[in-house]
């Protein structure tokens, strides 16, 4: 029988090249997450980010009729029990102007479920990749409300994801848009590749609250302070949303965008600072999410959200070096034990306090 060898050596030689990156990928993961564990986690008790933050629980429900080829776990009318945790990214002052969170737990635990999804306000990321956000991390250099500046400067790209992904002063959590900027795989039961981002929206149209005005884009986009005047408290949005769902329940609809893979694809679809065209790439509805009671501080801050939490077929997008836009993700699924860490230290050394209403602001 003949063997055909080109494509075999072909394979292995791409295999060989790819390799070093790697490797390379692969130490700079362990080492950022032993640091992140140590300094952050079990010293400070804290998140890299988004430490500030609430949590609530309900369910999801899958749509009975999605308009696209669906993978087995979205089971057409599926109900699965389900947790949401808001939060702030960096600082611990509402009335900041910063980026906010929406992380989704598809099971009413801390951290066990088959599938976990964050997602961030802003269409567009502040990096792209794993060399990008050790840049991003090396230039934070935080001081009264302000941070990243030398980063903004040398980044425009960044420049843009801040731009676009602050908000100031929201009326809720509940009226925003969150996106999950970074694309996953997506293999359905045709067996065709393809890749998807998800996004959640309000279950009825609202106009989202907290965009960054003409004022507010004139505003150097290191300087994340209150404006001068605020009156609202540290805790105005957690307490609005705690609120909220004591008076009733609170909806959103989860939607997904499918690009279907191909050997022309350019690289930039993987760009988590550029956007899916959405005449070609629309937004189709996936699930509602009905959240019904509002958990506790520390049962909010002993959550865990993981990227190893994905079904099969659902997963991350393979990578192979830090410059690779998928390394994100690569990143995120292999920094659980820093996750960890912090219960962890938790256990041993206590809940951190709670965020006060105080004036001390800007931190």
């Amino acid at each position: 029988m003949k063997i055909n060898r080109i494509p075999l050596l072909s394979s292995v030689r791409v295999a060989l090249s790819r390799l070093p990156g790697l490797i390379f990928l692969w130490f700079a993961t362990k080492a950022f997450t032993l640091v992140l564990a140590v300094a952050g986690s079990i010293l400070a008790r804290k998140k890299m980010s988004h430490n500030n933050g609430i949590a609530a629980s309900g369910s999801i429900r899958f749509v009975d009729e999605p308009g696209f080829p669906l993978h087995p776990f979205f089971e057409p009318g599926k109900t699965m029990p389900c947790r949401v945790r808001h939060a702030a990214a960096s600082f611990m002052d509402d009335a900041m102007r910063v980026v906010r969170s929406m992380s989704v737990k598809m099971a009413d635990t801390h951290y066990k479920s088959p599938m976990d999804i964050e997602l961030n306000t802003g269409k567009t990321a502040l990096f792209w990749s794993v060399a990008s956000f050790f840049r991003f991390a090396k230039y934070k250099k935080t001081r009264f409300g302000m941070q990243y500046e030398a980063y903004y400067r040398k980044y425009p790209a960044g420049v843009k994801g801040a731009q676009v992904g602050m908000r100031r002063n929201p009326t809720s959590f509940t009226n925003l848009t969150y996106y999950s900027q970074t694309p996953l795989l997506y293999k359905a039961a045709d067996n065709v590749l393809r890749y998807i981002k998800y996004r959640s929206v309000p279950a009825e149209a609202v106009p989202e609250s907290g965009i960054l005005d003409e004022y507010d884009l004139m505003i150097p986009t290191e300087n994340q302070r209150i404006l001068p005047g605020e009156t609202r408290s540290r805790n105005y949005l957690k307490d609005e949303y705690v609120e909220r769902l004591r008076e009733g329940q609170v909806k959103y609809k989860l939607q997904v965008q499918l690009h279907e893979a191909s050997d022309d694809d350019d690289d930039e679809i993987f760009n988590s600072c550029r956007e899916w065209d959405e005449t070609s790439h629309p937004w189709m509805d996936l699930a509602v999410i009905t959240m019904t009671k509002p958990l506790d501080w520390a049962e909010s801050t002993r959550m865990i959200f993981s990227m190893r939490h994905l079904p099969v077929g659902l997963g991350i997008i393979p990578s192979y070096s830090v410059f690779d836009y998928n390394s994100l993700n690569y990143l995120r699924k292999h920094s659980d034990f820093a996750r960890f860490a912090r219960v962890w230290a938790i256990r041993l050394f206590g809940m951190p306090p709670e965020i006060p209403d105080n004036d001390i602001r800007n931190s």
